[in-house]
């Protein structure tokens, strides 16, 4: 084909596709449609997000376009949320309207299907309430009864104790340990079974872990999501979310074994055995979402998310307790520690109510480390009105739970650690409404019970049993965040003394 020939297709192209763009930017000139930049043929706002830093690039938009403003990421509407008003009236208020999950076609390759999409990217719909009550059903079963979360997570939190001894004070980072702890205890609660840390199985399904979440939000996948037929070429989807498959083989294996040693006469020893038994009762009902797939697909959402979220704020607590001698000294938190629970037994979730102050240094942990946060996405299912503006359906909605957490108007001292903003005048724990780490609404993360009960005996047990400090003749460790879409605290290395 000559050059004269290539002129004439290409204008055609390059027509074709301003048409496309023009088509969806056409929601922004609709009437009380939110502000935003205005975006580029092709690219969209995609110039303008900062995804190494979302949420000051989110701040320096709102401080332009408001509380409720618009992007367009190449050609996928998109509207972000800022503040407690408005997150509450979208996630809340018309949390009906905002449930639903952005279409994430790149799951196609590990197996997602209508009725297997797992729990937390599921679309919203019968699939997802089945699993999200059961899922809430099952944890709130395992907490009360024989209290068996409880029991795995003071089991854990001991091997965690004993392995941070094993470094006799000496400077080591803590992130590898908090990950293996927490992995245990969704392991414990999916499969009843604990790993030890140094078993070769375990170290290698927490590499794939790892290397999965980190390959889900490069360059291809993304590509795959916003261009779907694609995936239709089988060599280019086999080279997407390699470390998610091998993770989910890895499962696959001990999901097996779990099912080879299975009663269905006896009482669910996990969440596995309580899959199981829902799935016999539906196994005469195709549409039912209990099935082999979404058994691993469920599991692999707890395992992931279970892990990741409560290893990042314990290495947060960690963090700050180094950077603040002076709260590990505050002179109500020993007294508290030795006079509620002293050196001779465990702590347990009854101790909490008589422990405000530490109750208040874990949620400020939690407030600063905030460590999700633009939320997961959400996508409207209606057309719904917020802060008076129209946004349609079929818009992804980013709550920006960073502009709620440290909000200038609501929190003494936003951008500091500062136990003090949950007590009050007595000296008595307090939670501000402004506080979502969770997030909030329908889709508000259902392992909140669980997380709170980690939080709280992990790190109870590890003030317990140690002092935390900068190693001798190291700089002090920066409080400056890492990542992206998870905010996790820089690298650092701190020496754990016997108290």
């Amino acid at each position: 084909m000559g050059l004269d020939a290539l002129v004439p297709l290409a204008v055609t192209v390059a027509i074709f596709l301003l048409l496309v763009d023009l088509m969806h930017r056409r929601q922004r000139w609709a009437a009380r449609y939110p502000p935003g930049p205005m975006p580029l043929p092709g690219l969209g706002n995609l110039l303008h997000v900062d995804f190494q830093n979302t949420p000051n690039c989110c701040n320096q938009l709102r401080r332009r376009f408001g509380d409720v403003f618009s992007l367009q990421l190449v050609w996928t509407p998109v509207v972000v949320l800022n503040g407690l008003e408005a997150v509450r009236e979208a996630l809340v208020t018309r949390g009906e309207d905002t449930a639903d999950r952005p279409p994430t076609p790149i799951n196609q390759v590990l197996g997602y299907g209508p009725r297997s999409q797992g729990v937390f990217m599921a679309r919203y719909g019968l699939a997802w309430r089945e699993q999200r009550r059961f899922c809430v059903s099952t944890l709130r079963n395992l907490r009360l009864g024989k209290k068996l979360l409880e029991q795995w997570v003071t089991k854990e939190a001991a091997c965690l104790c004993a392995a941070f001894d094993d470094y006799d004070g000496r400077p080591f980072r803590p992130n590898e340990l908090l990950d293996k702890a927490a992995s245990n205890v969704i392991a414990s609660l999916t499969c009843g079974h604990r790993f030890e840390y140094d078993d070769p199985r375990f170290l290698r399904l927490l590499d794939l872990a790892q290397e999965g979440l980190k390959e889900g939000s490069g360059f291809l996948p993304q590509v795959l999501n916003a261009i779907p037929v694609l995936l239709r070429i089988p060599w280019l989807a086999g080279k997407v979310l390699r470390s998610q498959k091998a993770f989910l083989a890895h499962l696959d294996e001990l999901l097996n074994e779990h099912r080879m040693t299975w009663d269905p006469a006896q009482p669910p020893r996990d969440l596995t055995d309580a899959f199981l038994a829902e799935m016999e009762k539906a196994k005469e009902n195709p549409e039912s979402s209990f099935n082999d797939t979404n058994l691993r697909m469920v599991v692999a959402d707890l395992f992931l998310a279970g892990m990741v979220t409560t290893s990042i704020t314990l290495a947060w607590g960690l963090l700050l307790m180094i950077l603040h001698p002076d709260v590990q000294r505050e002179p109500s938190w020993d007294p508290e520690i030795d006079d509620v629970i002293g050196q001779a037994r465990r702590p347990e979730m009854g101790d909490q109510v008589h422990m405000p102050y530490t109750t208040a240094v874990i949620h400020e942990v939690q407030r600063f480390g905030d460590i999700v946060p633009m939320n997961m996405p959400h996508m409207t299912s209606r057309d719904i009105e917020v802060q008076g503006f129209l946004i349609p359906k079929g818009t992804a909605i980013f709550a920006n739970l960073s502009s709620v957490l440290k909000d200038e108007a609501i929190w003494e001292k936003p951008f500091r650690f500062h136990p003090e903003h949950f007590l009050n005048a007595q000296a008595r724990f307090v939670k501000p409404e402004a506080f979502l780490p969770f997030s909030a609404g329908r889709r508000a993360c259902l392992g909140e019970p669980l997380a709170r009960m980690e939080l709280f005996l992990f790190f109870t047990h590890l003030l317990q049993h140690f002092s935390f400090s900068v190693p001798a003749g190291q700089p002090r460790p920066s409080s400056s965040p890492a990542g992206g879409f998870l905010v996790y605290p820089s690298p650092y290395q701190l020496c754990a003394v016997p108290r």
